[in-house]
């Protein structure tokens, strides 16, 4: 290669491998798988090598790749987190084994861990306690996620046994698999884009200002690492973690120690194999000198140790026939085309279905009725067709036609400029986009209000709601009166509607449900303009000045306040108490608590959030701790034990759910269950 063009393609490997980083470590969001990724590293480093005129300092090749984020503490690391060097050839491990025998010639061992497809973490535990937890940042700052960590269930905040009195251990936060495919549901349900792995939808969690969401995703914690440098005497990798085991920790059980290139290659095939059977991602093995002062001797370069290395597995394929192909209309109007398929196992899930995007995307693939195609997870992905396989194509077969109409409501369908869905027009006819929207709107981010798909289909098919607005006409004796309501489901939902009345103004903007205006959008927008009537009242350079909002949004925006209905929705919303500017609360339902600091413990019949607001808008005030200024505790099922004790040695009145309502006006009624069927055997529909 010339000179000129070896720095041309540095300079352009650069730029694309630091987008692609970024994307990866900061949005959770990759375009490029990791093959691809590793490909493109390889190659810069090899002409790096060639040309070390032409490396800059800030090279991929030369430091890690950063999540540090905006709205964290960043802190330093003790020693620096590194990454690893990585390979797809056998032959690559070979030569590292290859080193590390002609450097270190006396009798050492390997030990073979799984490669494990989270997010990297740094833990000190100080006096038995957890201290802090840091992510892997740039290796030398991270990201301090202490409260996050806390909220991890296999984590444990106290240690027991003969533990150090202070020391650091490194390991993986993950995702398993069935909360990963759990949350992803939820997110398509809002036609929001899913985590792409369980790796990304790990690292976005943990970064996440909500801690009751962090617990709520269900991510784990496995630990492998006590650096070499923190002086703890062990002689081995090995014998550190048995230690940390013994210490109450979670360490990796699939480790294996062996003392050739044979071993660790008996150790790669057998993963590569079962690896399939496991709850969470992995995707390569990592082999590491077991003997902590060899790590010493080898140490480290800029980037990794050269202890270690990594060995990742190629994506998982699998050759499977398309059953039939499904056009869903989502609350957009958007029409996707998913696949039905024959069911076939991937990486720790049963693959049913998979999505054809759009209709360019089932052209590119020439898709035929019947076809074989190739579905994949690569790097545990979540499962796509990549390609078809033409020579299981029976004779005859045809391309199936993208339809022309609406299939739910027959409106012939539309496609705009530049944009690659077809859409249904009939946004406010269309039985799928209205109950779309309705779900959408009773989201758990949005206004977090108890129903699901059953409830929306009973609501639409009598006509009660097509509006989010009409939910909020419904009465106790109209809920009452349908298929499968009981009191106790008919309170619940109608407490859900009033606590929802509490949601700040960013998340109703959200529940509105404007084309591509989402989560983070709508916070954005909220933020800039502080209310709705600002908001509809903007042109289109003002709403371009927000931040993230481009074209494509500001005209959706514009598009969505021209018309009269949404404006009429928005009016009917506000009389019904909901939240249209940031800073100011729904009206207080009374005084009846007013004066009164009040401590919420237990599990009841809302949830703890909905409570703490019933307090706030009866004149209360929340606090998380019990003291003398307490004037009662509020106890649900299995309230804290320390906080009963507390009350019992200060004398404050413990009230169970039934005696708080009873300090409530008679009109609360309407909006909260009754104690009495907490505990009776009614089905339900929630």
């Amino acid at each position: 290669m010339e000179k000129a063009a070896a720095k041309a393609r540095i300079e352009e490997l650069s730029a694309l491998l630091k987008e692609n980083s970024r994307r990866y470590y900061v949005d959770n969001a990759p375009t490029m798988s990791d093959y691809e990724f590793d490909t493109l590293m390889h190659e810069l480093e090899a002409l790096e090598a060639e040309w070390p005129e032409f490396r800059a300092a800030d090279s991929p090749t030369q430091r890690v790749g950063s999540d540090l984020q905006k709205g964290f503490v960043q802190r330093p690391h003790r020693y620096p987190m590194l990454s690893l060097a990585n390979t797809y050839s056998i032959s690559e491990v070979e030569e590292f084994a290859a080193r590390a025998e002609k450097t270190l010639e006396t009798g050492f061992s390997y030990c073979c861990e799984l490669k494990f497809d989270g997010t990297a973490i740094c833990l000190t535990y100080r006096n038995g306690k957890l201290y802090r937890a840091l992510t892997r940042g740039d290796g030398v700052r991270g990201d301090d996620v202490t409260a996050n960590a806390r909220r991890i269930t296999n984590l444990p905040q106290t240690l027991h046994g003969d533990y150090p009195q202070e020391f650091e251990i490194r390991g993986e936060v993950l995702m398993p698999f069935e909360a990963f495919d759990a949350l992803n549901r939820e997110r398509i349900d809002a036609e929001e884009a899913p985590f792409a792995n369980p790796r990304n939808a790990a690292s976005g969690s943990l970064k996440l200002l909500d801690g009751d969401e962090v617990a709520r995703r269900g991510l784990v914690c496995t630990l492998y690492h006590i650096p070499a440098q923190s002086g703890l005497d062990f002689a081995s990798h090995d014998e550190a973690l048995k230690a940390a085991a013994s210490w109450g920790l979670p360490v990796s059980e699939e480790r294996r120690l062996v003392h050739s290139i044979g071993g660790i290659k008996e150790y790669i095939d057998y993963w590569d194999s079962h690896r399939r059977l496991l709850p969470y991602a992995t995707d390569g093995i990592v082999i590491k000198i077991n003997e902590m002062e060899y790590q010493r001797t080898l140490g480290y370069t800029a980037k990794v140790p050269r202890w270690a290395v990594a060995y990742k597995f190629k994506a998982e394929q699998a050759l499977t026939p398309i059953l039939s192909i499904d056009y869903q209309v989502g609350r957009t109007g958007a029409v996707t085309p998913v696949a039905n398929l024959q069911p076939v196992y991937l990486s720790g899930t049963v693959v049913k279905r998979a999505t054809l995007v759009n209709a360019d995307q089932m052209e590119a693939l020439d898709i035929h009725e019947g076809d074989w195609v190739y579905v994949e997870k690569g790097g545990e992905i979540i499962p796509k067709i990549t390609a078809v396989e033409p020579s299981k194509r029976k004779a005859g077969a045809t391309r199936p036609p993208f339809p022309e109409l609406c299939p739910d409501c027959g409106t012939l369908l539309v496609r705009e400029e530049d944009e690659a869905k077809w859409f249904c027009p009939n946004g406010d006819g269309c039985p799928m986009q209205i109950k779309g929207r309705l779900l959408h709107f009773m989201g758990r981010k949005a206004m977090n209000i108890l129903a699901g798909d059953a409830t929306v289909d009973q609501f639409y098919n009598l006509g009660l709601a097509r509006t989010p607005a009409d939910l909020y006409d419904l009465t106790l004796s109209q809920l009452l009166s349908l298929e499968g309501w009981k009191e106790k489901s008919a309170r619940r939902f109608k407490a859900s509607l009033d606590a929802s009345r509490d949601v700040p103004f960013d998340r109703v903007l959200f529940a509105l449900g404007i084309r591509f205006v989402g989560e983070t959008t709508a916070r954005e927008i909220a933020e800039h303009f502080g209310s709705i009537e600002a908001v509809a009242a903007a042109s289109r350079e003002e709403l371009l000045a927000v931040p993230d909002v481009g074209e494509v949004i500001a005209d959706s925006i514009l598009t969505w306040f021209s018309d009269d209905r949404h404006r009429i929705e928005i009016e009917r919303l506000r009389a019904d108490g909901l939240r249209f500017a940031m800073g100011v609360r729904a009206a207080g339902l009374s005084n009846a608590l007013e004066g009164k600091t009040i401590v919420v413990s237990g599990v009841f019949s809302i949830s703890r959030d909905a409570i703490k607001e019933l307090i706030t808008r009866h004149g209360g005030k929340n606090s998380g701790s019990v003291s003398g200024k307490t004037s009662f505790l509020l106890a649900g099922e299995n309230p804290g034990p320390e906080k009963i004790k507390k009350c019992e040695e200060l004398g404050v009145p413990v009230l169970g759910e039934q005696q708080f309502r009873e300090l409530l006006p008679e009109t609360e009624a309407d909006h909260a269950p009754a104690q009495a069927s907490l505990f009776d055997d009614e089905p339900t529909l929630f």
